[in-house]
């Protein structure tokens, strides 16, 4: 497949606190262990565009947007909530990581790209219309799917497979036809949403220490005939690699092969129901090793597709 690592030096800029997870290294991680590889001569490497107001508006209240943009902070940081802070440069991360998703659907739409592969912070799956939480400021994945449905999508599959449950971005989808949401995640932990499976929402709770094993029988016995019943003309990633066995932010054993594993198969659905391309958007993953090496593969796996 035609594939794209969308990112930006700007988001590298915002930072938090000291040792925090979500960090400026998670970036250098992927993107040391992608030229390492020498995977980065087979994709095309694009800079994020800047997103405009408007694009953010697609899915959060201007209510939100405003307290963001106010409480950037001269000096030092100030925290929008226990566990997301922002820094005087943390805009120019956000709206590059907002962004990357503007530019990867009128790629692929276009019809110059098949996948892209967003490596940009902060993460977004958390954020709903009127919150930031959980390292989350926007909803990246939720604004590009918004914005692709704005360009006359009319069918989009999100399939989140962090470790955390995807509920900002199940919150803001939940009752549109359009859009499908299938999230895998850790039960009981973080954000502990209550599990609700309605005609749009596919919950896939897995207990302590499921592995690739649980990965593949979920796929292939809820998510794959889901997806088939639903036809997306569009697919995108929330592409969390903190489920990893080495990722002490979760108590998932997903490795390499399973990541490799789970991407191939959403390429082959999308080659063999005429789906028109996949946007992959990076949401966790805070082991830098694991994140590098599971990253990579994924991208591998679009680029083999």
């Amino acid at each position: 497949m035609r594939t794209a690592v969308i990112s930006h030096p700007h988001c590298r800029k915002h930072k938090m606190i000291a040792d925090h997870p979500e960090c400026p290294a998670r970036l250098d991680a992927i993107s040391d262990r992608l030229l390492a590889s020498g995977l980065d001569i087979a994709v095309t490497q694009k800079q994020a565009p800047s997103a405009t107001r408007d694009h953010i508006a697609l899915v959060h209240d201007h209510a939100l947007i405003d307290r963001v943009l106010t409480q950037l902070p001269e000096q030092g940081l100030t925290e929008l909530d226990g566990d997301t802070w922002l820094c005087p440069e943390s805009f120019k991360a956000i709206e590059r990581a907002v962004g990357a998703g503007i530019l990867a659907v009128d790629e692929i739409l276009a019809g110059n790209l098949d996948a892209a592969f967003c490596s940009v912070r902060p993460p977004g799956h958390h954020a709903n219309q009127h919150t930031s939480a959980g390292f989350c400021v926007f909803n990246n994945v939720a604004i590009a799917a918004a914005y692709a449905k704005q360009q006359g999508i009319e069918r989009i599959a999100i399939l989140d497979i962090d470790v955390h449950h995807g509920n900002g971005t199940q919150d803001i989808f939940k009752s549109d036809p359009a859009v499908l949401f299938c999230s895998l995640f850790q039960y009981p932990f973080y954000p502990n949403t209550a599990i609700e499976n309605t005609d749009s929402v596919l919950n896939s709770p897995l207990a302590i220490a499921s592995d690739g094993k649980d990965l593949r029988a979920l796929y292939e016995q809820q998510w794959l005939p889901k997806l088939k019943s639903f036809s997306p003309q569009l697919v995108l990633i929330s592409a969390g690699f903190d489920a990893h066995l080495e990722d002490e932010m979760g108590s998932l054993k997903f490795v390499e092969a399973d990541y490799q594993w789970f991407t191939e198969q959403v390429t082959q659905f999308v080659k063999d129901y005429g789906a028109l391309g996949i946007i992959s958007y990076l949401e966790g993953g805070y082991d830098l090793s694991s994140l590098g090496r599971s990253a990579v593969t994924h991208i591998k796996a679009l680029v083999n597709g």
